[in-house]
C-alpha cells in the first residue's frame, strides 16, 4: 500500500473528521478526500463511515488503523533517531502539556530554550488529555500527573503548590472570607466535573472546612480546564482553588484564605523508553528542571 495514503488514512481515523486531519497533515481538505477515496478504490472496502458529526472506522478500517498505527509509530521513532545521530541537537520536537501549564508556565520559557538550542524547532500541543506517547503523537508530554503506562520514562519536574484565589473586584463586592466556615456564603468555581477533568486533587475548595460526612459546596459553575478556571475567577465570579504556577503568571488574582495551603501535586516530564538516548530530549528534560528549580526558589 502506498505509505502516503496510509498515512492520511491513519490521520482522518485519529482524528475522527477530514478537517483535523487536513490540519494535522498540512493539506487541503479535498486532498485528504482523494487520498481516502484512492485507498478505498485500491482495497475495494469502505474505510470509514461519513455523517455529520465526522468519520467512524467501519470493521476494515479499525482493522486497517491497527496496522497503520503501529506503522506510523515505527516510522516516527526511526525518523526521531535520526535526528538524533546528527552533531547537534536538532530537529522538530513534539511535546504536549495541559493548556495551563503549557500557557502559563511552559510556553513563556522556550524562547530561553530557543536561544540555546535553535536548531530544535519546539511542535507545543495543549491538551488537558493525555496524547499517546507510546504511539509518537508526542515525544515529551509534561503532565501534572503520573505515566501509568511501562514504556515510558518519567522524571519529576517539580511539585505544584495551590491556594485560593479571587478577583479583587469579587472582593470588593462580597466581601474577603477569613475562615473556611466564611465559603459558605460565597461563590465557589469548581474544576470539573472528574470524568472530564484529569488533574486530581482541585476539586478542594467546596469541601474545605466541612466533615468528610458532610455534601460539598455547591459550584455556581464547572470548568473542565484549569485555564478557564482561572479566566471565571479573574472574571470576578467567584473563588476557586487554582495551582500556584497559574496565578504567578496572573497579577490580577489575589490570594483568599493565604494561611490555608491546598494538597500540592506532581508534574513530570515524560517520554517513550525507545527515545531513551536522544539528544534532543535530553537537553529538554535539562533545561525544564533547570527552570523548574529557579521557580521553585
Amino acid at each position: 500500500m502506498d505509505w502516503d495514503k496510509l498515512k492520511t488514512f491513519h490521520a482522518a481515523a485519529q482524528a475522527g473528521s477530514l478537517t483535523k486531519a487536513a490540519e494535522m497533515l498540512g493539506l487541503s481538505q479535498s486532498a485528504v478526500s482523494r487520498q481516502i477515496a484512492a485507498l478505498e478504490d485500491d482495497l475495494g472496502v469502505t474505510l470509514f463511515h461519513r455523517h455529520a458529526r465526522g468519520l467512524i472506522p467501519t470493521e476494515p478500517g479499525n482493522l486497517l488503523y491497527e496496522a497503520a498505527h503501529d506503522i506510523a509509530a515505527k516510522v516516527a521513532i526511526a525518523e526521531a533517531k535520526v535526528h538524533d545521530t546528527r552533531d547537534e541537537p536538532s530537529g522538530e520536537l513534539k511535546v504536549t502539556a495541559p493548556t495551563a501549564l503549557g500557557a502559563m508556565w511552559l510556553a513563556p520559557r522556550l524562547s530561553e530554550f530557543h536561544d540555546a538550542f535553535p536548531n530544535i524547532h519546539i511542535r507545543l500541543m495543549l491538551d488537558d488529555h493525555e496524547l499517546d506517547l507510546a504511539g509518537l503523537e508526542a515525544e515529551v508530554g509534561i503532565r501534572p500527573w503520573p505515566s501509568t503506562q511501562n514504556d515510558l520514562v518519567q522524571r519529576k519536574l517539580m511539585s505544584a503548590s495551590q491556594h485560593l484565589y479571587a478577583s479583587p473586584e469579587y472582593l470588593a463586592q462580597r466581601g474577603e472570607p477569613k475562615t473556611p466556615d466564611d465559603l459558605n456564603d460565597h461563590s465557589i468555581i469548581q474544576y470539573g466535573p472528574p470524568q472530564m477533568a484529569p488533574i486530581p486533587g482541585l476539586d478542594w475548595a467546596a469541601r474545605l472546612g466541612r466533615e468528610d460526612d458532610e455534601e460539598p459546596r455547591p459550584a455556581v459553575i464547572e470548568v473542565n480546564t484549569i485555564y478557564g478556571v482561572a479566566k471565571t475567577v479573574q472574571s470576578g465570579m467567584g473563588i476557586a482553588a487554582l495551582p500556584d504556577y497559574v496565578a504567578r503568571e496572573n497579577p490580577n488574582l489575589k490570594r483568599v484564605l493565604p494561611h490555608i495551603d491546598g494538597p500540592d501535586f506532581e508534574i513530570f516530564f515524560v517520554y517513550p523508553s525507545e527515545l531513551r538516548g536522544s539528544r534532543r530530549i535530553a537537553s529538554f528534560r535539562d533545561f525544564l528542571i533547570e527552570q523548574a528549580r529557579r521557580w521553585d526558589v
